[in-house]
């Protein structure tokens, strides 16, 4: 697969900066006033960090995250988005957004369009590219994801792991600071695993910032430069992959982890 490249101004996997790209302090969230999801969670997350987030299935953790760029709110908090305080005001929701990308458990591509059209269509509107730029930059990601034969083909075309490098594409096609993973691998099959994985693998090496829920230990250990646990709307426990997994502090994390490893 071709790898990508780093830009000039990307940071190396190695010189993660102090600059915080994400601040979340204290959030809570409630579903129906009586669900308390999201329980004082605080997080920072610097420049050219990557941070896995892993815990039980109803942790919250795909909740939090999913506040980061507005499509989950909150009740009680702050969270600040390179250097951008999120408000309920749609003008700060739509600054933030554009800046921070996400990739989900399902692929949401549009099938009545063609893998290219799904890439181009927000630089065109968002960004307001050209057609011809918008065009270039998604033929370039789709080489860089390993599938740039399948421009012309509709996502039901493709197998799962191709569509969901074609999501990644379409995220990177905003030309984002900041990358989101919501389990991007939970809805594959195993052998498909591991194309999307080396994408997500190739993309930390550029030293984009990412925030990744995911049970994927291997990338966990291999790419993450902290590992955070969250159980019952908490942040539990967080350290380097080698402290989180070869020595873990906390029970719930030595209970989470007997079950997974």
């Amino acid at each position: 697969m071709t790898q990508f490249q780093a830009e000039p101004s990307s940071v190396a996997l190695s010189d993660v900066s102090s600059e915080p790209m994400i601040i979340a302090e204290n959030v809570e969230k409630w579903y129906d006033n009586n669900f308390h999801v999201l329980r004082g969670v605080s997080l920072t997350v610097n420049r050219g960090e990557v941070v896995v987030v892993m815990g039980p299935s109803g942790s919250g953790k795909s909740t939090f995250i999913r506040t980061f760029n507005a499509l989950e709110s909150y009740q009680k908090g702050n969270i600040v988005i390179d250097g951008i305080r999120l408000s309920h005001d749609l003008k700060n929701i739509e600054t933030i957004r554009r800046e921070v990308g996400m990739v989900f458990q399902q692929f949401n591509l549009f099938p009545h369009l063609t893998v290219l059209k799904n890439i181009t269509l927000s630089p065109i509107w968002v960004r307001r590219w050209t057609k011809a730029k918008a065009e270039e930059v998604a033929m370039q990601l789709l080489e860089r994801v390993g599938i740039l034969e399948q421009a012309h083909k509709y996502p039901g075309q493709l197998s799962g792991g191709q569509q969901q490098r074609v999501a990644i594409a379409r995220a990177l096609a905003m030309q984002p600071k900041i990358m989101l993973f919501d389990e991007p691998t939970s809805a594959l099959d195993p052998e498909m695993v591991r194309e999307v994985l080396d994408v997500m693998r190739s993309l930390a090496k550029t030293g984009m910032t990412m925030v990744c829920v995911t049970h994927e230990v291997g990338f966990a250990r291999e790419v993450a430069d902290r590992v955070v646990l969250m159980a019952d709307g908490l942040l539990v426990e967080e350290g380097t992959p080698e402290e989180f997994f070869n020595n873990p502090q906390e029970d719930r994390t030595k209970k989470f982890l007997s079950q997974i490893l």
